[in-house]
């Protein structure tokens, strides 16, 4: 009994201590299941009833987190919340982290610590931590949100938004802010984004939706 009372103390201990983070950089892409780059009257009408999943992905450059440097690696989360992300939340919220497979198990704590302190409130709730390759890459293209990821069931592959082809009322703007802290991003479109494993209640694929955001982010 003593030994698992250490250990619950210990992992709680974890969760709750500050992250300290010397300066962490790389890519972020987010994929929604409404459009973010819209028109306000296209978003009130899709109001609680698109939007309510989600896929974050950080693949890091360069940088530490509590001392364990997070090179190259990459950590994937999948949101399922209960309202349209992007306002406020208003009821429970779920959330699988996928984390990169070559990550050592100081590492795969840290990339946890990194995608929660990211997600704020949205990782609050996290019912499953899995391990699988995550592989982004990003093309070269004229707007520069040209990207494709991979991570065991989580699939993004995203482009340049285009001024005439992706306009609907004319009125469109990045109408839903990014979920991420700490991001410089630009609103793209999802030419292919989805879940497809297990962990939350529901799956989903979606095509050709303005509902991602490319970029990159800063850890200071």
């Amino acid at each position: 009994m003593m030994r698992q009372f250490t250990l619950a103390a210990f992992a709680l201990f974890v969760a709750l201590a500050p992250a300290s983070a010397a300066g962490i950089t790389g890519q972020y892409v987010e994929t929604r299941t409404c459009d973010v780059w819209t028109g306000p009257c296209f978003a009130n009408a899709d109001f609680n009833l698109t939007g309510k999943n989600a896929l974050m992905a950080w693949k890091i450059d360069k940088g530490t987190l509590d001392d364990v440097s997070l090179d190259g690696l990459g950590v994937v989360a999948v949101i399922s919340a209960s309202d349209t992300l992007g306002l406020q939340q208003t009821g429970p919220g779920q959330a699988v982290l996928i984390v990169d497979e070559r990550a050592t198990p100081a590492q795969r704590q840290a990339l946890i610590r990194l995608a929660k302190k990211q997600g704020g409130k949205l990782l609050s709730n996290v019912v499953a931590v899995q391990t699988a390759p995550v592989d982004l890459t990003v093309c070269a293209c004229k707007g520069d949100a040209c990207t494709e990821l991979k991570a065991g069931s989580v699939y993004i592959k995203t482009r340049c938004l285009d001024s005439h082809h992706d306009k609907a009322c004319g009125n469109e703007s990045a109408y839903y802010p990014p979920l991420a802290f700490g991001v410089d991003v630009q609103p793209a479109a999802a030419v292919e984004h989805g879940f497809r494993g297990t962990g939350l209640r529901e799956t989903w694929r979606e095509f050709d939706r303005r509902g991602a955001y490319v970029g990159s982010f800063a850890v200071r």
